[in-house]
């Protein structure tokens, strides 16, 4: 995993450790790839193709030299921000929106099942992907699709929970009270608490 992206800001921001539950879930470490920092920053961890394709190896869902285009990249945001839809919906315990849900089952759908049987004069018949960039890229979106669609389904989505930490944007799944997706988190929230407590005007 890169150590961080260029912010909006243009500096290169470090990337927080996978939140809790992120280990157990991958669509869970997916869906916080997109990290809101302090001070405007943003980081992407799908950003650029070469940053997407690290990203999915180091996940066992591409090879490192896979070499990944923009339109493969973007697919990857796409479903991104359709499962974060929908573990926000979750949290909110509203319906899930269509296109969320019509995003997740159709890449669960895109994946083939084998290779398919192919024939030219020179190798004869013969089991090929007919594009292999783009195949691993489809395995990789209806493994992820599959795997939110677990997380979403199963008893750990009780768990599931948004970082109580602004501006941090990442979901996690709560153990006991933690509200925080990594300490860094946490001590900004006690910190922030501790200002509050401090500048409360005192009763006359």
């Amino acid at each position: 995993m890169p150590a961080g992206t260029e912010s909006a800001a243009g500096v290169a921001a470090p990337a927080p450790p996978p939140a809790p539950g992120a280990e157990q879930y991958p669509a869970l470490d997916f869906a916080n790839s997109a990290i809101a920092l302090p001070g405007g920053q943003f980081t992407d961890l799908l950003g650029t193709p070469e940053a997407a394709n690290q990203w999915l190896t180091a996940r066992d869902l591409a090879p490192a030299d896979a070499g990944l285009q923009e339109m493969c990249t973007a697919q990857l945001r796409t479903l991104r921000e359709q499962i974060r839809s929908l573990l926000a919906a979750r949290l909110d315990d509203c319906p899930p929106p269509p296109t969320a849900l019509a995003a997740v089952n159709e890449a669960l759908t895109r994946a083939p099942a084998a290779s398919l049987l192919h024939w030219d004069p020179a190798r004869g018949l013969h089991r090929a992907a007919s594009h292999p960039t783009t195949q691993i890229v489809e395995h990789a979106l209806a493994t992820l699709a599959a795997d939110a669609a677990t997380l979403l389904t199963a008893p750990d989505a009780t768990r599931l929970t948004a970082c109580g930490s602004p501006p941090c944007n990442r979901y996690l799944l709560r153990h006991g009270r933690r509200h925080w997706c990594s300490t860094r988190c946490g001590d900004r929230a006690r910190a922030a608490r501790a200002y509050a407590r401090r500048t409360q005007p005192k009763p006359a």
